[in-house]
């Protein structure tokens, strides 16, 4: 039997309010300054990346035109929260306005969401790379890329707009405290009058097929570039194979890892885990990835790091030579 109807505009609340991380509040702080600093190398070192990549025509690679759209999403997803966990942390300035608090929802995962594609999507380019060296260029073309990115941002779409228009069409009557250091979907929806299992119950199937089927495509694939590699007669030739694929698996393990567990255990160890553990976990998961995204890239890669070091030196020469 269906319930009362409610008037939507009467039941939500102009402002919600972040604790950013319960019982940790004597360590904000320490947070804020740590967060600053991880915040500032993200923006630093994926501008960086980006910037190396496109002003470089040495670079233009379908791996490089991937990273340069990797850096981007880091940057998106990294600044959609982590302004505000600092006001929260260094000043208490907690409140969030009803319409902030869901752009901010919506940014972070679909920026997630499309994280996991593009990881999928370079995954399968070193496959054509080391597997299919001879068809490269022919297979992964400019409309080829193009239309894997369209597809992967069609993805998160599809899969953000429902969950949004769910949890900000629930009933908000009560508390508008979140426990929680910035507007993940959960924390938000436990605060409805009105049952959230829906919408839960659908951002977590969602994204378990999402991210499912995006590792189990990428398992198969360094599968079979392990296998590629080990068949190799040259032993210089599988180290320089396995140090390109090795970024890539580094970076993965940053994303999908705590990702997975951050969900995981909001839905199946709330009772278990303490509260604090995981809005921490969570709050890991958007910003360790961005921030050592470009180290781990910058350092591997060795034509990014050449590139990097020539951009920085031709960029100091000039300052030098102007000043004097």
């Amino acid at each position: 039997m269906l319930g009362p109807p409610y008037n939507h505009t009467m039941e939500t609340p102009g402002t919600f309010f972040l604790v950013g991380i319960p019982g940790l509040q004597s360590s904000h702080l320490w947070l804020a300054i740590s967060l600053s600093v991880m915040y500032t190398i993200t923006l630093l070192g994926n501008t960086l990346i980006a910037t190396v990549i496109w002003v470089d025509s040495t670079l233009q690679e379908p791996m490089y035109c991937f990273l340069c759209v990797l850096a981007a999403v880091d940057i998106v997803m990294a600044s959609s929260v982590v302004p505000k966990m600092v006001s929260i942390f260094s000043s208490g300035d907690s409140s969030i306005t009803f319409n902030a608090c869901f752009t901010q929802m919506y940014f972070v995962h679909a920026a997630t969401a499309v994280e996991s594609g593009l990881l999928l999507a370079m995954a399968f380019d070193r496959y054509v790379a080391i597997c299919k060296p001879l068809h490269y260029k022919r297979i992964l073309t400019p409309q080829v890329m193009l239309g894997m990115s369209v597809t992967i941002t069609i993805r998160a779409i599809i899969f953000m707009t429902p969950l949004s228009w769910m949890v900000s069409h629930l009933p908000f009557c009560g508390s508008s405290v979140v426990l929680h250091s910035y507007c993940e979907h959960i924390a938000v929806a436990k605060l409805a009058c009105a049952d959230p299992m829906p919408s839960s119950l659908y951002s977590l199937t969602g994204s378990s097929i999402m991210v499912g089927s995006d590792v189990f495509f990428i398992t198969a694939s360094y599968n079979l570039i392990l296998q590629a590699v080990f068949g190799l007669s040259s032993k210089n030739a599988q180290l320089k194979a396995l140090s390109t694929c090795g970024s890539h698996v580094a970076v993965m393990a940053l994303y999908y890892l705590p990702g997975m567990a951050s969900i995981y255990v909001a839905w199946l160890g709330k009772d278990i885990v303490p509260l604090h553990t995981q809005v921490l976990l969570a709050d890991l998961y958007v910003i360790i990835p961005p921030t050592l995204n470009p180290i781990i890239y910058g350092l591997r890669t060795e034509q990014i790091r050449k590139r990097t070091r020539s951009l920085l030196m031709h960029c100091l020469f000039d300052h030098f030579s102007r000043g004097s």
